[in-house]
């Protein structure tokens, strides 16, 4: 019975994750094709791990390993961008196109810190933009992402007795992709 339960939470994590990354890639094309492909990376991750059949392990890293090192940067790039910052927003995005290219050379070990290391830097950018320019999704999307990556370096497998840690990353990752669309939103408003 409980592996049933995780079974249905991690395909519901999953679910909801490219739900919401689709909708947010769908309304943040609009605005910025750039973020729009981040998010859009995040959600068609999502729904390869949801793909019925036989799924080896290698190919959902992978595809998460992808929306993690260009996706997320995709993300961080237009808050820099929009603000003038465009010497952060390059390195964020070129850095991430170089581990995407040498993540073949990686180990499994070094690929899992280099994505964590991804995801934190993302997030704490764009929380440092988001308090300079006062938009609070952008802080609650860089605080969830920061969230995310910080509980996936838990030594536990599972959170409060029974939620798996993978899954409570991936909620906490559609609650940051959530916060991000609107914080793109509104940014952009401020700026028309």
């Amino acid at each position: 019975m409980a592996e049933k339960s995780e079974e249905w939470s991690t395909q519901l994590s999953y679910f909801v994750l490219g739900v919401v990354s689709l909708h947010s890639a769908v309304h943040t094309a609009r605005v910025n094709r750039g973020a729009a492909a981040g998010f859009l990376l995040q959600a068609l991750a999502a729904a390869a791990a949801l793909a019925p059949g036989p799924q080896p392990d290698i190919n959902n890293q992978m595809g998460t390993w992808v929306a993690t090192v260009i996706g997320l940067p995709l993300l961080a790039f237009d808050f820099h961008w929009v603000n003038g910052d465009r010497s952060t927003a390059n390195l964020l995005l070129g850095g991430g196109m170089v581990l995407a290219v040498t993540g073949d050379y990686l180990g499994t070990e070094t690929k899992a810190v280099a994505g964590q290391a991804v995801a934190l830097v993302a997030a704490v950018t764009i929380l440092i933009v988001s308090v300079f320019t006062v938009n609070t999704y952008g802080m609650g999307g860089g605080v969830a992402l920061g969230a995310a990556g910080l509980m996936s370096r838990l030594e536990e497998e599972t959170l409060l007795l029974f939620f798996p840690k993978e899954d409570a990353c991936r909620w906490a990752l559609a609650v940051g992709s959530w916060a991000y669309r609107w914080a793109l939103h509104t940014q952009h408003l401020e700026l028309d």
